[in-house]
């Protein structure tokens, strides 16, 4: 490949447009769950980013804001967003460029023809058209046991997707323990809020057979900025006597994110939780102590992510993924993707989507790939300079690596 600084930009885009994608992290559904994979242009309208930006310019309160239906909701969204103002915000722009991709018109009066669009599409052509614009080839769904809509589905035999994995989501088990034990029990686990007689082991079967029905890739919990390990607290007991084992058993990783603050402002609802800094000792810890589990680790705060790669220098099974959230703007994921690339090279996952709504899809990993390009262009020219030549074919292997290969080898190395 070329030293000039342009060919070698010309040359990682085209591959890594071409490189098909495993996105391990979104709140998509298959079409099998229904009503619970969103699309079309009102759920891409009331996605709580845009809520929160919407408020803080609206004159109503956010009580009356609720009260409107979900389209009246969009309507409000989109004068507010797009039509008094320039959408300018990442997320206003994503908006704008899936339309795009769509072959819509991005500036229409109001959402007449983009409420008829979708309404004309068959879910299933239209999830692989998304994908295929994406070039996503599979995502990673969160699928949480204690979901009263969730849960009947997958009892009644959810229809597999290729192209829609499972990830055992672990929140209500780890943040709300008093809430879980009867639920616990009415399922015919024999556990006790204060972990007397069989309680381990009813959880370790309880996570074992819910992962096993799933075909869980690895099990998730976002957790709180205040989050320690050790801890004594009912979290640190199932996590240590518990979720570590069954994970070890299974096979799988254990994702960790860190750092949300449940609603801070609860008037915003899913658009009140903020953020805050975590403490990467306890991630340390956790694998200090648990050598022969797996840990994907993405954290919410900004601050954190130079300390999270030392660690990972340190600990071999520890896999940095994504820039969660508040992270995902391409200022933050540049700066960090750097970063990492300096201190870990080509060993983590540089992003994964966290979409709630499909069309997200399109323009989430078109800019996260626009943005590793340019990481990785800077990089190669910068090896290029000191006198290591990159061939195309190298680029191809470290492209296939970061969008998908260093998950599946990091899951692999959880089995025993």
């Amino acid at each position: 490949m070329s030293v000039d600084r342009g060919a070698i930009a010309r040359t990682v885009r085209i591959i890594l447009d071409e490189t098909r994608i495993t996105d391990i992290h979104t709140h998509l559904y298959s079409p099998t769950f229904g009503p619970l994979l969103l699309s079309g242009i009102d759920e891409l309208l009331t996605y709580h980013y845009l809520v929160a930006e919407a408020l803080r310019r609206l004159p109503m309160s956010a009580e009356s804001f609720w009260r409107l239906d979900k389209r009246g909701q969009a309507d409000v969204v989109w004068r507010t967003l797009f039509l008094e103002r320039s959408p300018l915000s990442e997320s206003c722009r994503g908006v704008v460029a899936v339309l795009t991709a769509l072959g819509l018109d991005p500036d229409a009066a109001d959402l007449a023809p983009y409420r008829e669009f979708f309404a004309h599409q068959d879910i299933t052509e239209h999830i692989g058209r998304v994908f295929d614009l994406a070039g996503v080839e599979t995502a990673v769904m969160t699928n949480d046991p204690f979901d009263d809509e969730e849960r009947p589905i997958w009892l009644a035999g959810a229809a597999s997707d290729p192209r829609f994995r499972a990830a055992l989501r672990l929140d209500a088990l780890l943040n709300g323990w008093e809430s879980a034990v009867p639920k616990l029990r009415s399922w015919g686990f024999d556990v006790r809020a204060d972990f007397g007689g069989p309680t381990a082991a009813e959880v370790r079967r309880f996570l074992e057979e819910w992962a096993m029905h799933m075909g869980a890739l690895y099990m998730a919990v976002s957790l709180p900025p205040s989050f320690a390990y050790p801890e004594e607290s009912a979290r640190g007991k199932l996590l240590e006597v518990c979720v570590l084992p069954a994970a070890a058993a299974l096979g799988i990783p254990l994702a960790l994110m860190i750092g949300v603050k449940r609603g801070v402002n609860p008037a915003l609802r899913l658009a009140g939780d903020g953020m805050g800094r975590a403490d990467v000792g306890a991630v340390e810890s956790l694998c200090r102590d648990f050598p022969e589990n797996r840990f994907l680790v993405t954290l919410l705060s900004r601050e954190n992510q130079h300390e999270l790669c030392v660690a990972a220098r340190k600990f071999r099974n520890l896999m940095i993924f994504g820039g969660w959230w508040f992270l995902s703007g391409p200022t933050l994921v540049q700066e960090i993707t750097r970063m990492r690339i300096d201190l870990l090279g080509l060993s983590f996952i540089p992003q994964h989507s966290d979409a709630r709504v499909l069309e997200q899809l399109i323009y989430k990993w078109g800019r996260a790939k626009a943005v590793v390009a340019d990481v990785l262009t800077d990089a190669y020219a910068d090896l290029a300079a000191v006198g290591r030549i990159v061939t195309a074919e190298d680029v191809r292997r470290d492209a296939a690596a970061l969008f998908g290969g260093n998950f599946w080898e990091f899951r692999a190395s959880a089995k025993r």
